[in-house]
């Protein structure tokens, strides 16, 4: 996100200093807003995993 905000080729936004925002910009930020959301997601279900795991092997812990 910090480098397409800082997009000095021109591609991000026209008119130079954040004009209008291009097709570029809001495909761009569409793919950064997904690509969060579905790390941030992918990262839940791994620790959810995870201390699943390790739940299962500690005796006397209720499941």
């Amino acid at each position: 996100m910090k480098n397409l905000w800082k997009d000095s080729g021109g591609q991000a936004f026209t008119g130079g200093d954040h004009g209008q925002p291009t097709a570029f910009f809001w495909i761009h930020l569409a793919l950064a807003v997904t690509s969060f959301v579905l790390g941030t997601l992918v990262g839940l279900v791994g620790l959810r995993g995870l201390r699943g795991s390790r739940r299962q092997k500690l005796p006397g812990l209720p499941r």
